[in-house]
């Protein structure tokens, strides 16, 4: 019987990984990834089915808090994908720029959260920030509703759009906010009872990654043809650019999130007041899985393995 991996969305490019390891034959176990959008209790599902799981790093770690069996074994986002959008010709380029100023953003979202700690780490003073709620759309921003957006970088226009805009886009981690994008997780019981499993799941991902970033004229075509509809290959193209630095940051290795960035999660969201620490993070959160990996299959962080390609 095939494990279950289950995507947190619709197919697109920040599941480019995990498609390309099943469309590739990187996973040497029976895996069946699926998209499952739309799920409101994505992480409890993944404990209840006993399956493999990519979600955001804020919405597993509330779920485990929550005392959902799970643990998270790697990263594909290793950082957030949330960033702060303005017009170009607005001149707002900089944190301090949006003092006084109206913002389209939800405020317990990834993107709020991460939002907020940015002003705090800064001692800005959000009270002189306006809220501006459900205007934290493109299109808000492009008519003038608001000087400027929170959301996902994979949101914006691309240059083809007829409603593309040259943007200004601040990003958090360029202010010290560091915290796990995205991150693979499996329930409990088969942590337990089929760690190979994992390990082999987490050797495929890591490998899908790479194919991705190696060669776009190579990897596009395989990934357009995703989904029933198939996914449109110049807007997977721009996506992929967009989120490149998010899966390989310089200096750093496909997956490898650390403990920094999961002590910098749990304080915003305590600090936001969402939620509090009823699970201790050493129970949910796994760096065996990593380090097995990389040790196991030294040329996985062999420099050159991947292209050029930018």
């Amino acid at each position: 019987m095939p494990v279950k991996l289950l995507l947190d969305g619709r197919y697109s490019a920040r599941f480019a990984g995990e498609l390309a390891a099943s469309r590739g034959g990187y996973f040497s176990s029976r895996v069946e990834v699926l998209a499952q959008p739309e799920d409101p209790d994505f992480v409890q599902t993944i404990a209840r089915q006993s399956a493999i799981g990519v979600t955001s790093g804020q919405n597993f770690l509330l779920a485990s808090w929550r005392g959902v069996p799970v643990t998270a074994f790697a990263a594909s986002l290793l950082d957030t994908s949330a960033a702060i959008f303005t017009l170009e010709s607005s001149g707002l380029r900089q944190p301090g720029d949006l003092i006084g100023k109206r913002i389209g953003y939800r405020r317990a979202s990834e993107g709020g959260v991460v939002f907020d700690a940015m002003l705090a780490q800064l001692g800005l003073p959000r009270s002189h920030i306006t809220e501006v709620r459900d205007r934290d759309s493109f299109e808000a921003l492009r008519a003038g509703e608001v000087d400027a957006i929170v959301a996902a970088i994979d949101e914006q226009p691309d240059p083809s759009s007829s409603t593309f805009v040259k943007l200004n886009v601040i990003k958090p981690q360029d202010y010290g906010i560091h915290v796990p994008g995205q991150v693979y997780f499996a329930s409990n019981d088969l942590i337990l009872d089929q760690p190979s499993v994992i390990a082999d799941v987490l050797q495929g991902l890591i490998r899908g990654w790479q194919f991705v970033y190696a060669d776009y004229a190579k990897s596009v075509p395989v990934l357009a043809g995703t989904g029933p509809a198939g996914l449109n290959s110049e807007r997977l193209r721009y996506d992929l650019q967009l989120q490149r630095e998010l899966v390989l940051p310089t200096g750093g290795r496909i997956g490898d999130y650390d403990e920094s960035r999961w002590r910098t999660l749990r304080d915003i969201l305590i600090f936001a007041k969402l939620g509090e620490e009823d699970v201790p993070m050493a129970q949910t959160v796994n760096y065996r899985f990593l380090r097995d990996a990389y040790r196991r299959s030294p040329d996985l962080a062999a420099p050159g393995v991947l292209g050029v390609e930018k």
